[in-house]
């Protein structure tokens, strides 16, 4: 056999592992800078507290209040998607799915306060999802989910 027809041979099998690994790591490695991300901007917005009631305090009167609204699109990467299908055909709990959507929501109520960082609460925080199907094949599961944070920004006298 020539070394041409090895190296292609060679190609034909360790490209799409290669080009496998190189998505699975680099899919990893932009999940975990995300989720750095997050946990820095939470602690910088710790203080801004977020409530679902539609209730303030009523010890306090309101100043003035603003609706806020905020949405994120989060994609998820194709390993995950492929390791998703394959927990779909014996059952049970999907973790791709759940770190895709601990991340959507969570990046969707920052934005949201980042929107309003002088204000003294939000409340009746609301959050709505839709799964955005991949475009081409809709049998192939979720190709990503959209998250809208939407509540109201009050301030105090």
């Amino acid at each position: 056999m020539h070394t041409f027809e090895i190296t292609i041979i060679a190609l034909a099998y360790a490209l799409p592992i290669l080009l496998a690994a190189l998505g699975l790591f680099a899919g990893s490695w932009l999940e975990r800078r995300h989720f750095a991300s997050i946990r820095r901007r939470e602690q910088e917005l710790g203080e801004l507290p977020v409530f679902p009631t539609r209730t303030t305090d009523s010890d306090r009167t309101v100043e003035s209040s603003q609706l806020v609204v905020s949405s994120i699109v989060v994609s998820l990467d194709y390993f995950k998607k492929v390791l998703a299908s394959i927990r779909k055909i014996f059952g049970g709990q999907i973790r791709s799915y759940e770190s895709l959507l601990d991340r959507a929501k969570r990046e969707a109520i920052l934005r949201l306060k980042e929107q309003v960082p002088d204000c003294d609460a939000i409340i009746n925080l609301r959050l709505e999802t839709s799964t955005l199907a991949s475009i081409h094949d809709r049998r192939n599961g979720i190709g990503g989910v959209e998250v809208v944070a939407y509540g109201t920004a009050i301030h105090y006298r």
